[in-house]
């Protein structure tokens, strides 16, 4: 499941809302265990993601970094070229 948990630090544009809350839903699944709570659990998972959701955004805004900001394109591209490479497509 974390696998598709992306780096989100130092890109531009900067990483919007929806990326964020996605990292946390990835990471609330996989330290549950639970890919779809059951309804006796909903309310706790969903407040676990809203809150790692918003504790990410806080370090995101709070990191500093000397280097450029990446660009989504060529990263993107780099990761289809690594992926053909390994797997042969």
């Amino acid at each position: 499941m974390c696998r598709n948990i992306r780096v989100l630090h130092n890109f531009e544009p900067p990483a919007t809302d929806a990326e964020v809350h996605a990292a946390a839903l990835q990471y609330v699944r996989k330290v549950s265990g639970s890919t779809k709570p059951s309804a006796a659990n909903a309310a706790a998972f969903d407040t676990a993601v809203s809150e790692i959701a918003a504790a990410t955004q806080r370090l995101l805004d709070a990191l500093v970094t000397a280097a450029p900001p990446k660009d989504r394109e060529v990263e993107a591209a780099k990761a289809r070229a690594r992926a053909a490479q390994r797997y042969g497509t």
